[in-house]
């Protein structure tokens, strides 16, 4: 028989301890047992999350973020965590990534670098691979749609010039936002990304398409390619 969550006295439960003082309260441990639901003849689910947790062996920081890398074979390596309670905690961590992308983004006009990084920090600064967007914009700015270009390795990634503009010149759109991440969390750009933002700015020209930027998305920061270039 396994240790149930209601085995535990009512002040070390999580679901008690959420109703009562709110979801804050709760440490990541808890918060997973929640999902985990039950543990196993020898542990509570508490301690099972606990496993979950010491497999951040990257970053041991209070962060859940390594969960988005963690694969469900991974996770069934712990003994309690069969193959549904891997695909639920998966699940949740694909509906709070989906959580934290802006609800309309055809409403958001960019005015500068910083509004880029707003809009796709969060979905690119923990990825493992390079990915390359492209944000396509009307007269006024105003995001119109985003599209994945490529993905890379971890360390850099290659895409030819027509590849980028091919869906903006399909719909017509006069300006485009180049953005791809560094997994080191480095946003600085690497000479690659210098001349592939040249070659795109140069090809976007002859089709009356404007390359506003191209940003590079760190750990929690950014830099604008273009606005160093057009310093020079």
């Amino acid at each position: 028989m396994s240790i149930k969550l209601n085995d535990l006295p009512i002040s070390e439960r999580p679901y008690e301890k959420l109703e009562m003082y709110g979801e804050k309260s709760l440490s990541n441990s808890e918060l997973l047992a929640i999902i985990i639901k039950t543990g196993t003849k020898e542990e509570t689910a508490v301690s099972l999350a606990q496993k979950i947790l010491n497999l951040n062996t990257e970053n041991k920081s209070n962060s859940l973020r390594f969960l988005e890398q963690t694969t469900i074979e991974e996770l069934t390596k712990i003994k309690g965590i069969g193959r549904v309670k891997a695909i639920e905690l998966k699940a949740v961590c694909e509906i709070a990534k989906r959580m934290a992308r802006p609800i309309n983004t055809k409403k958001i006009v960019i005015k500068e670098p910083r509004d880029v990084a707003n809009l796709l920090m969060e979905e690119l600064r923990y990825e493992k691979r390079e990915i390359l967007k492209v944000i396509m914009l009307n007269t006024k700015n105003t995001v119109q749609k985003i599209i994945d270009i490529a993905v890379g390795a971890t360390s850099k990634i290659y895409v030819e010039p027509k590849d980028i503009l091919k869906e903006a010149i399909r719909m017509e759109m006069p300006k485009i936002i180049m953005v791809h991440n560094h997994p080191s969390g480095d946003e600085t750009p690497s000479i690659a990304d210098k001349e592939m933002t040249n070659r795109v700015e140069q090809c976007a020209k002859l089709f009356g398409i404007q390359l506003i930027d191209h940003i590079v998305i760190g750990d929690g920061t950014f830099e604008s390619i273009l606005s160093k270039m057009h310093k020079r």
